[in-house]
């Protein structure tokens, strides 16, 4: 019986030990890899042959491992923490001689030959259109039209040039130029102020011009413009064009025009109300992107005080015309 006790007592300080033995004996770290690798504790085992006291002290030494791996834990973790507050150094060490700053990597060295680059708004341009240069063929003869706009500045703002004339037996007949400001306010659309000068037979006018010019929804170009001048005068001209493209070189483009006056200006042939409208199509064939000759046909007519006038004049109140003409822009 004594015997029996005896070895059921070793048995369970035998399992006390390995259980208190196993985690120490895994603490142990390789200083090459920082892997955790497994020992074997001999004193440990030694427990598991000899009487309940060495086995009892073998258990107690295992105690003492586990504390002590606790120690070194709470020393690691201490460590941790002040690494973190910022007491260690940087990773890598301190920058070499010479390095660049950060926050100043030009150090005052430029482009050298390469001009310095220009962002957004900061380019100036300028182009010239000639819409419309052309003659005309009537019934009765033959005369010369001109459309022309140019301009130069930013994206934003520009100055833009716009004249509009009519040349009949070598002499100017009507004339309208236009010096205007031009400024971006929405995608597509410009508002625009300046003076408008007119010209030709009769008297000279002036006018304080406003308005806008831009691209209308599904591409139509479309202008429309108010007039103010002395004596009470005003007047308003809208004008819109579309292109068609047949090919990539065959364009259509229909172009609308038409101007109102608000008073009578009998010296001009201008009448009060709607003056004249003028439609007309134009198939043009674009050699190059810039030059393009062009055919078409339009019709232009008088209406209200100003038809009378012209009437009185002896002059066509409406007529059909044949244009041939060049397109060119710079």
């Amino acid at each position: 019986m004594k015997k029996a006790v005896s070895r059921a007592t070793r048995a369970a300080i035998a399992s006390a030990v390995l259980v208190g033995a196993l985690p120490g004996a895994w603490a142990q770290t390789s200083t090459d890899t920082g892997e955790t690798m497994p020992t074997t504790n001999h004193d440990d085992m030694a427990g598991m042959n000899h009487d309940a006291p060495a086995a009892t002290s073998s258990a107690n030494g295992s105690m003492n491992g586990m504390d002590d791996m606790k120690d070194m834990q709470g020393s690691h973790d201490m460590s941790s923490m002040s690494g973190m507050s910022g007491t260690s150094t940087m990773q890598g060490g301190s920058p070499p001689p010479g390095a660049r700053d950060p926050d100043a990597y030009a150090e005052g060295q430029d482009f050298g030959p390469i001009p310095r680059p220009r962002m957004a708004d900061e380019h100036s341009f300028g182009s010239l259109l000639v819409n419309r240069l052309e003659t005309v063929r009537t019934t009765d003869t033959n005369s010369a039209t001109y459309d022309v706009q140019g301009w130069y500045g930013r994206d934003y703002d520009r100055a833009t040039l716009k004249g509009e004339g009519d040349i009949d037996r070598r002499h100017l007949q009507t004339a309208r130029t236009e010096l205007l400001w031009s400024h971006a306010f929405a995608s597509y659309w410009d508002s625009q102020l300046g003076i408008r000068h007119d010209n030709g037979s009769g008297p000279d006018r002036n006018w304080l011009a406003v308005g806008v010019q831009g691209l209308a929804p599904y591409w139509f170009d479309v202008e429309a413009t108010a007039y103010v001048g002395p004596a009470g005068r005003s007047a308003l001209r809208l004008s819109a064009e579309y292109e068609l493209l047949i090919t990539q070189r065959l364009i259509l483009q229909p172009r609308l025009e038409g101007r109102l006056y608000g008073r009578d200006d009998p010296e001009r042939g201008i009448g009060n109300g709607l003056s004249d409208v003028v439609a007309g199509m134009r198939l043009r064939y674009e050699i190059t992107r810039q030059f393009a000759p062009y055919l078409g046909v339009e019709w232009a007519g008088t209406f209200g005080d100003t038809r009378r006038l012209a009437r009185d004049a002896g002059e066509r109140t409406s007529e059909t015309r044949l244009v041939a003409g060049l397109r060119v822009w710079f």
